[in-house]
């Protein structure tokens, strides 16, 4: 490898080197490989300190396509909308019309509902972006 690689010299010290295209391809890959493992080990250890938790497939499929990630929520925790609503100190029917999407939901109301649910307050807000 090292008879393909040029240096260049600046004042006396080495500065640049050029490497083959196919070589550069090589060692990007490998940068992008030593990335991925950072986030895995990270996420890894996010989830053994108990900072993060691991939701099942079937959870993070309901919540790409339901109308509003309340409900998907809610239920995942095994509450009803009255339960949470008590918990959360909110009235049933306003917890009703954040899942409907008839009402979005005050940010004070939905850092609640977050921390009865057990989740950030990032996880129930809608993305309109279809």
């Amino acid at each position: 490898m090292n008879d393909k690689i040029q240096i260049i010299e600046k004042d006396g010290r080495e500065e640049y080197a050029v490497v083959p295209m196919e070589e550069w391809r090589r060692v990007c890959a490998l940068a992008e490989d030593a990335e991925d493992i950072r986030a895995a080990d990270s996420a890894v250890r996010e989830l053994t300190a108990g900072y993060d938790e691991a939701v099942p497939m079937d959870v993070v499929r309901e919540l790409l396509e339901a109308p509003h990630p309340l409900s998907v929520w809610r239920r995942y925790r095994g509450m009803t909308q009255q339960a949470l609503g008590e918990a959360a100190g909110i009235g049933k029917s306003y917890i009703s019309q954040i899942e409907s999407g008839a009402k979005i939901g005050s940010v004070k109301c939905l850092h609640r509902i977050a921390e009865v649910l057990g989740i950030d307050i990032d996880d129930l807000i809608v993305n309109d972006d279809s």
